[in-house]
């Protein structure tokens, strides 16, 4: 006999979902182990006390909860009767379409908690045992030359450059301030920013190439000398900017976008000396602000940025420079070895990679942002999952992401430029600035960082035109991981190392 011939089912089949869902909260509270079944709910629901009403507390008056009495008991009988034809075998147990967890179309609708820990666990056992195998096999090869040898002691011109970087803010500030005051022309204005920050950027890199110093050293001091010029830039455009609109609106024309004028145009030391020191590139006279510090929070996330950080130098010194060392020039030597070393090379190298992202762009920028009760804290997004080379370009770093757009993109937009052509400037920008935060410290000028950076532009075509042709792929996030993580920083890593001890080999 057909399914639909059966009245019970027929019955049944309207009221399941309701009947499921109060049946389960009926299991929730009676069975044991969370689990629930037809016979638990026929013994709970057809004991004699619960359809009879009866109560377990002997002290309660009948007559007060007669009425709940006669309620539970039809409820009860009602819960008896859905049981009784629920899980009947003339009851349909298929009814839709549905897809398997780990199939290609419903994958990443689910939650995929459990499996990500379980990723952490074999993570942590299988290079657990690598690390005791190293030590036991190699012993203990971290050394501190690199990083902080006895040239560091030495390194106070470049201690010294790093503090003297905040003239610049204040000289920027003081021209601002006679601007406002309209002291000086606008063109004088944009001059005097001109050499500010051509000067900024000239000295600490002069201070570099004269000091042999550590490599640690210099990095950072090319970091803070970035940083500084892109708020300079920012702070420059950024008040340029609200005086032409001042301007705009004295002589009463009408603004498209009111929330442009947001914040007044005022040139403030107290705006000034917040935005060099709040984890953001880009200037305005006011941000979000948290209500207050959580010191606990701070405590925590320092721990586990010296953590950490100790993680990120242990794989570099332990793992990587004993690779680098035992490895010919990329370009130079044997293809089949210098392929071997690349990929030998890939997996500290994104250990490190992850280190580092997490050490810099959520660690230290929370940290710096809680202290100064910076509210804004999307400094990434969940570039992991990018598709396409552009989309983890613009999720990676956010604040030189906004930068970017804020101060290069669209104003190259809104000076007739294409857009392709201001994406190109923008790459352009970005590659320059890696090349000198690698070979100033470096002391070798061999365009690799340079190379690396443009290469994005082909594969931003390339993986758009693939994220077109094949929808709801991963076609470009795969790309993208093998050509960060596989081929392109290891290849970096080696080139410039080689490059390195060829030039002290000359020095020398």
């Amino acid at each position: 006999m057909a399914i639909s011939d059966v009245s019970e089912s027929v019955g049944t089949a309207s009221v399941q979902s309701d009947s499921d869902l109060r049946l389960r909260r009926k299991s929730s509270a009676t069975s044991a182990g969370g689990l629930f079944d037809a016979e638990d709910a026929v013994r709970y629901s057809g004991s004699d006390e619960s359809l009879n009403g009866k109560s377990n507390d002997e002290n309660q008056d009948p007559k007060m909860n007669h009425a709940d009495s006669d309620n539970a008991t039809a409820n009860d009988r009602e819960l008896v009767a859905e049981v009784k034809y629920a899980y009947r075998p003339s009851v349909p147990a298929h009814r839709r379409i549905k897809e398997s967890p780990l199939s290609s179309d419903n994958i990443f609708r689910q939650s995929h908690a459990g499996l990500f820990n379980l990723c952490i666990v074999v993570l942590v056992a299988v290079n657990s045992r690598l690390i005791i195998e190293n030590l036991m096999k190699y012993g203990w090869l971290i050394k501190y030359g690199f990083w902080f040898s006895s040239k560091s002691l030495r390194d106070w011109p470049l201690f010294m450059c790093c503090l003297s970087l905040n003239i610049f803010p204040l000289a920027a500030f003081l021209v601002e301030r006679l601007a406002q005051q309209k002291c000086i022309s606008e063109p004088v204005v944009v001059l005097l920013h001109v050499i500010i920050t051509i000067v900024e950027f000239s000295y600490p890199v002069l201070v570099i190439l004269r000091c042999d110093s550590a490599f640690l050293s210099g990095v950072t001091l090319m970091l803070f000398t970035c940083i500084v010029w892109l708020k300079l830039v920012s702070y420059a455009h950024t008040n340029y900017d609200m005086r032409a609109l001042t301007v705009s609106n004295e002589k009463g024309e009408t603004l498209l976008d009111t929330s442009i004028m947001e914040y007044p145009y005022i040139v403030t030391f107290k705006s000034l000396a917040y935005f060099m020191v709040a984890p953001t590139l880009c200037y305005q006279t006011s941000y979000p602000r948290t209500p207050s510090v959580r010191k606990g929070w701070v405590f925590r996330q320092l721990v586990k940025l010296i953590i950490f950080t100790g993680v990120m130098g242990f794989i570099i010194e332990q793992y990587m420079n004993p690779i680098v060392q035992n490895s010919q020039h990329p370009l130079k030597g044997n293809l089949l070895y210098a392929i071997e070393r690349v990929l030998k090379l890939s997996v500290p190298n994104v250990y490190v990679w992850l280190c580092m992202f997490y050490c810099f762009f959520h660690l230290w920028l929370n940290i710096l942002a809680e202290l100064v009760r910076f509210g804004d804290r999307e400094f990434y997004k969940d570039w992991w999952n990018a598709k396409t080379v552009e989309e983890y370009w613009r999720m990676w770093n956010m604040p030189v992401h906004k930068w970017m757009v804020r101060h290069i993109y669209f104003p190259c937009i809104r000076n007739g430029i294409p857009k392709g052509a201001s994406a190109l400037i923008a790459f352009l920008v970005s590659a320059v600035f890696h090349e000198l935060c690698i070979a100033v410290p470096c002391h070798v000028f061999k365009l690799w960082a340079f190379i690396g950076i443009m290469f994005q532009v082909p594969l931003v075509l390339i993986t758009n035109y693939l994220q077109n042709k094949y929808r709801n792929s991963m076609v470009g996030n795969m790309i993208f991981w093998f050509i960060f993580c596989i081929l392109g920083q290891p290849m970096c890593v080696l080139l410039y190392y080689h490059d390195l001890m060829n030039r002290k080999g000359e020095v020398d």
